[in-house]
């Protein structure tokens, strides 16, 4: 768990608090959680002292800016939900999400961790479930949305794009939004064209090294097997 001070920070206790949780976001987006807190501290520009007056430990770190992560989405939802038209609030939402995902290497992370991962994965749930599910509606009611798409479809679909950003970040970091794309298309319920591709298709050295590649989901199990 963070650790959460019985009065409020000084002003430059809090600037080295934000500086922290902005670097472990930056560093743990690109690498993964396996980075030391001496790497976080060197990212913020502070002594790795201070990180740990903040944060007892890489866990509590992990905590806060999950916690953080998750008022993100819960903004990205309302500012959904607030979009008239039906089919650019759903879309929109789906796109977002899934960047969210492709961009951010450690929350994938985050979610796999043996003890607070369960946790995280059901309140990410929990956030997001209702707010697609009512997007989902409204987009169906106005016509929008073919009407045989399952609630339970788009988590499936976040998860496929997830899994597609994941193994072509190298070699084409915008690559999910192509396959993204070719899921929008397909579940629309009319269309008088498709939408153009967002980027390029993968060559097939590009297509080969992507599958050879190692999933987040595989490098945990790996850990947790030695």
């Amino acid at each position: 768990m963070s650790v959460i001070p019985d009065k409020p920070l000084r002003k430059d206790a809090e600037r080295n608090r934000q500086r922290i949780l902005t670097a472990a976001a930056e560093v743990f987006a690109e690498r993964g959680l396996d980075v030391s807190l001496d790497d976080v501290a060197a990212r913020a520009g502070v002594g790795v002292g201070t990180v740990y007056r903040r944060f007892a430990d890489k866990d509590a770190l992990i905590d806060a800016l999950f916690e953080e992560k998750l008022s993100a989405i819960e903004r990205l939802a309302h500012e959904s939900m607030a979009v008239e038209d039906p089919w650019k609030a759903f879309s929109g939402f789906m796109r977002a999400l899934c960047r969210v995902q492709a961009e951010d290497r450690g929350l994938k992370e985050a979610l796999l961790m043996r003890d607070r991962g369960t946790v995280r994965l059901q309140q990410m749930r929990d956030t997001i479930a209702p707010v697609a599910a009512e997007l989902l509606a409204r987009a169906q009611a106005a016509g929008e949305v073919r009407a045989d798409l399952g609630t339970f479809d788009v988590p499936l679909m976040h998860f496929a794009v997830g899994f597609i950003a994941e193994k072509t970040s190298e070699e084409s970091p915008r690559y999910w939004e192509r396959a993204m794309t070719v899921m929008l298309d397909g579940i629309r319920a009319r269309r008088d064209d498709v939408t153009p591709m967002p980027s390029p298709p993968l060559s097939r050295e590009q297509f080969v090294a992507a599958m050879t590649r190692k999933t987040a989901a595989a490098r945990h199990r790996a850990r947790t097997q030695t």
